[in-house]
């Protein structure tokens, strides 16, 4: 409708001087004018010019003044004619907006004694704020000293309107004439094809970019080994000889590239091998995470952790219900578990109920990897009865699961870093020692312990790292010592210790690369656009 308009009044007419002014006279829509107008000059039927015009308005709140009055007019009638007002009294009986802005004019105007007492200077007044907002309205003109003032007051804004004048273009007429993009099987068998005027085919138009495969910052490869390849390149072409070891790398590193070492250049990988290879040179063993579905005995009674514990409930454990059990337990194990559940043992008390075989046997998505962990002292414990003990270093980084609420710090499926040594004679110190070791190499140097209470250690730690996106200290994982009540059972003897810890992998994620929200780092909304605009390598993470 407004394509037919337009094209048929410039059949007549030189121009449309002005798009607004046409709509209003034709009945139509100043937005679907716009927008033919737009469509007919890029395809040359008309030359449009943009017009633009500023024009006053009230604001919300001058819009309340021009139908209330000004706060000063409102705050001066509400002062008796005669004698005085208590200041408190009178800021009872107006707005408490109008209040403060009515004291501040209606003294500048010298109008009311201002004081604990307040009293009229004067005995009549004028608004003449409301009248300046209701000739505004009227679209009158006003004075420009006036406007300035209203608009230092944030009583009026400015609002542009955008149109435009159309003139004929080098293509015009009066009907538009429709092109085709292809050359269709209907064209042909009507013969229609002869008739059809074709849209011209534009070589300078550029096509989508190309979009290659983008790795999640979680799981992006090693970048080290290229890393090393090109430090062998560059040693050849010194003619440098070398032998190629970690050490005399970091040496030559900061020899020849300005104290850059391999060692930083190592831990510019992603997070999760930038993990690993943090734990690697730190002497652990990787452990097997292929166990997404555990029983509850590895889960949490191995673990010490009582059957009527909160966290073994179905509101924060994911259960299976196919298969429901397991069935393959070591029984000689088991009934030392029970035993200790029971009635203790090793200086604990137990917890004194009765152990349930079924609670333990159901099966559930893992909530912690440190149910991986159970089973690797298990299986070292079973070893140093045959042969002497070999302390040992253990980590993990694989996913865990718990039924929780979803928001922009705790995910229902996330990875966990579990970690932890057994061997003699360790102590908290050591624990406390391990987790700055680790997270200094990461490049956290923030770190906050604080007591807390776990089932399974004794005593317990939680981990805090400052997030600067965020403005606060960030829980990032939960560590401690193992009891004995866990370990004895195992078959470990009374000198030997395990210091553990679990991680979240997600959130120091968040903290090194600034993001706020874990949503959009991992889980069904996450930001693909992250994804993709990632850099490669994380070069000067000190």
């Amino acid at each position: 409708m407004a394509e037919e308009v337009i094209l048929g009044y410039l059949q007549n007419h030189d121009e449309i001087s002005d798009s607004g002014q046409f709509a209003t006279d034709h009945g139509l829509d100043h937005s679907d004018v716009v927008n033919v107008i737009k469509s007919l000059h890029g395809f040359r039927y008309v030359d449009a010019q943009d017009i633009k015009r500023e024009t006053d308005v009230l604001t919300e709140e001058g819009e309340k003044y021009a139908e209330q009055g000004s706060p000063e007019v409102q705050l001066f009638l509400a002062v008796p004619a005669e004698g005085s007002i208590l200041k408190e009294e009178l800021q009872k009986l107006v707005d408490p907006a109008v209040f403060k802005i009515g004291c501040s004019q209606a003294a500048k105007n010298k109008w009311v004694q201002m004081g604990n007492q307040i009293s009229r200077k004067v005995q009549h007044v004028e608004d003449r704020i409301k009248d300046l907002l209701l000739q505004i309205r009227d679209g009158q003109e006003i004075d420009t000293g006036d406007k300035k003032s209203l608009k230092a007051r944030k009583l009026i804004a400015v609002q542009t309107w955008k149109g435009y004048s159309v003139r004929k273009g080098p293509d015009y007429a009066p009907i538009r004439r429709r092109t085709a993009t292809d050359l269709t099987r209907e064209y042909l068998q009507g013969g229609d094809w002869r008739n059809i005027e074709f849209k011209e085919y534009n070589f300078s138009a550029k096509g989508p970019p190309p979009e290659g495969g983008h790795l999640h910052p979680l799981n992006k490869a090693r970048i080290t080994l290229f890393f090393f390849n090109l430090f062998s390149l560059f040693l050849y072409i010194l003619n440098e000889s070398y032998t190629l070891n970690f050490h005399t790398s970091n040496q030559i590193f900061k020899r020849h590239w300005d104290g850059i070492s391999v060692e930083g250049i190592m831990y510019q990988s992603y997070v999760k091998e930038r993990l690993k290879d943090i734990f690697r040179l730190m002497n652990f063993e990787e452990m097997p995470t292929n166990r997404y579905v555990e029983s509850s005995f590895w889960n949490f009674d191995a673990l010490f952790q009582p059957q009527q514990h909160p966290a073994r409930d179905s509101h924060d454990t994911f259960f299976l219900k196919a298969p429901e059990t397991t069935k393959q337990l070591p029984e000689d194990y088991v009934e030392l578990v029970k035993r200790v559940h029971e009635s203790g043992g090793y200086g604990s008390r137990g917890y004194g109920y009765d152990w349930k075989r079924e609670e333990a046997n159901k099966n559930l998505l893992r909530t912690h990897t440190t149910a991986i962990s159970s089973r690797m002292l298990y299986a070292v414990a079973q070893l140093a009865k045959q042969q002497s003990f070999t302390p040992k270093r253990y980590f993990s980084i694989d996913r865990v699961f718990r039924n929780e609420a979803v928001d922009r710090t705790h995910l229902a499926e996330f990875h966990q870093i579990e970690g932890l040594v057994c061997d003699r004679g360790l102590t908290l110190g050591h624990l406390i020692g391990v987790l700055q070791d680790f997270f200094s190499r990461l490049g956290m140097d923030k770190l906050k312990f604080k007591p807390a209470y776990n089932p399974y250690t004794e005593p317990s730690m939680e981990i805090f790292s400052y997030h600067k996106g965020l403005g606060k200290w960030v829980e990032i994982g939960n560590s401690g010592m193992f009891r004995p009540e866990m370990l004895r059972p195992m078959g470990f003897s009374e000198d030997v210790n395990v210091i553990a810890w679990g991680l979240s992998l997600e959130r120091p994620t968040m903290i090194l690369y600034g993001i706020d929200n874990i949503r959009e780092l991992f889980g069904h909304k996450v930001d693909l656009a992250l994804v993709k605009r990632n850099p490669l390598c994380l070069i000067g993470i000190q």
